[in-house]
């Protein structure tokens, strides 16, 4: 079983950043790939970043330029900064995860994932 909590969330201007940090719980952490996804009120949740239990990563185009996935194994956390972030980033960010068997890149789909966060509230103001 893994547990991931999120934080980083908050109110920012357009053109701010923000640093999103998931932190998880349990055995074999390395061996999980991890992503970011956001649900926006009246909106499918949607793929933001994800990264491979090997570094790979995938972002969304409309983040591609502003947004970095990074994990440190050491500390079982994923990050997601966000810069240059815009109205259209406000959503609940949330964090997932699945175990990945061999070596391919990250899944872009949300039903791969077994694990997510509760989400934590990102609000960009114009």
């Amino acid at each position: 079983q893994v547990q991931l909590v999120e934080s980083g969330g908050g109110l920012v201007q357009a053109g701010g950043y923000l640093r999103l940090s998931c932190a998880a719980s349990g055995r074999a952490y390395s061996s999980y790939a991890m992503g970011w996804f956001r649900q926006a009120p009246g909106k499918e949740r949607e793929m933001v970043a994800v990264i491979s239990s090997g570094s790979l990563t995938h972002y969304a185009d409309s983040v591609k330029g502003r947004f970095t996935i990074s994990r440190d194994n050491a500390k079982n956390t994923v990050y997601l900064q966000m810069n240059s972030l815009k109205p259209d980033d406000t959503a609940v960010y949330y964090c997932a995860a699945y175990q990945q068997l061999g070596v391919y890149g990250p899944s872009p789909v949300p039903a791969t994932y077994k694990y997510w966060g509760q989400g934590t509230q990102v609000t960009v103001s114009s």
